[in-house]
């Protein structure tokens, strides 16, 4: 029986909660089962294995990212520096490519024949050659065919590029200070660039090569969303006066991102599972740590096991942000 307004009575809403949470402890409980027997079966057959590797001393170091780690610090602290150095490269390549690739999305459906040429041959081109090799290619791009650190190319806002990276202004929080209230110039020097925050190559091989491969992707899930929107949808939009940009603002995008956005949670966890691929060209995302922990302790299972529950969390978390957004969308459009 429900409540008044409709609602299932409280017991039911209780016992559906119950349910959900009994499944999810069943869930839980069976993986944590398969991997205590995995380790069972390891250790009887004489290989040594745990978990217990994760706080000795890893004994190698790890080239850049947010989080200092030192060879003497243990291996859990070298597995979060991988995972930050992934999310480091995943959330600007995602913002990069949601914006280029609605961009392109918008412009293969241009009524100029060159826009619209030009934007098809992007798409066609970038998703049908595999990310790995466009990593590769970026990678000698960045390393072989720029100019040197003693004479960098100078670059707009005060930025330089070379083949040691892209050095670029950073804002300084001075001590007591809660908002940073001047920058760090990157300045020429007479061997390299100092000063700034400094891009490595792999860094920018990887934001870039995962930006430019997923907006090609995005292209078409906008150009099919801004399709699917009515034609008297626009006409209306024409006829209230609005301009070219203000009826894709106003009236078509918040019609089209219905259609969208799961379709683009999609391409998000591609994106972010794609990140593995980085170290092919050496940045040291998690996979990188993992590798490297792997050889040094050899405990293939245990490193193995921990990429796959960091990776599972971060997509089920980004799942979880999407899905929230969508149901937003879904009901009453882009706001």
């Amino acid at each position: 029986m429900n409540a008044p307004g409709g609602r299932p009575a409280a017991s039911k809403v209780w016992a559906a909660w119950a349910v959900q949470a009994l499944l999810v402890a069943c869930v839980a409980g069976a993986a944590l089962w398969l991997v205590n027997h995995a380790l069972e079966t390891l250790r009887a057959r004489g290989v040594q294995s745990g978990f217990d590797f994760l706080f000795k001393s890893a004994g190698f170091g790890i080239s850049e990212g947010w989080i200092g780690f030192e060879s003497s610090q243990p291996y859990w602290r070298a597995f979060l520096a991988g995972l930050v150095n992934t999310v480091r490269a995943a959330v600007p390549a995602a913002v990069l490519a949601v914006l280029l690739g609605t961009l392109l999305g918008i412009g293969r459906l241009a009524t100029h024949v060159l826009v619209r040429g030009l934007c098809g041959v992007y798409v066609q081109t970038l998703r049908n050659v595999p990310l790995l090799v466009q990593m590769l290619m970026l990678y000698f791009t960045l390393t072989q065919l720029l100019p040197d650190s003693t004479e960098p190319l100078q670059l707009p806002l005060g930025s330089w590029l070379s083949k040691d990276g892209l050095s670029i202004p950073w804002p300084v929080l001075d001590a007591g200070q809660w908002w940073p209230r001047h920058f760090d110039w990157p300045e020429r020097g007479s061997f390299n660039v100092s000063g700034g925050a400094a891009l490595s190559p792999e860094y920018l091989t990887v934001v870039i090569a995962l930006a430019l491969y997923t907006a090609a992707f995005v292209a078409e899930i906008v150009r099919a969303g801004i399709s699917s929107v009515a034609a008297g949808q626009k006409q209306a939009a024409q006829a209230l006066g609005l301009t070219p940009a203000q009826q894709m603002r106003i009236v078509v995008l918040p019609q089209a991102l219905r259609l969208i956005v799961p379709s683009l949670t999609n391409q998000l966890l591609s994106l972010t599972k794609n990140s593995s691929l980085a170290v092919a060209v050496g940045y040291p995302e998690l996979v990188s740590i993992a590798n490297t922990s792997l050889n040094s302790t050899g405990r293939a299972f245990e490193c193995i096991a921990i990429i796959m529950a960091v990776y599972l969390a971060l997509s089920l978390l980004i799942s979880a942000v999407m899905n929230r957004y969508n149901a937003r969308v879904a009901l009453r459009g882009w706001q």
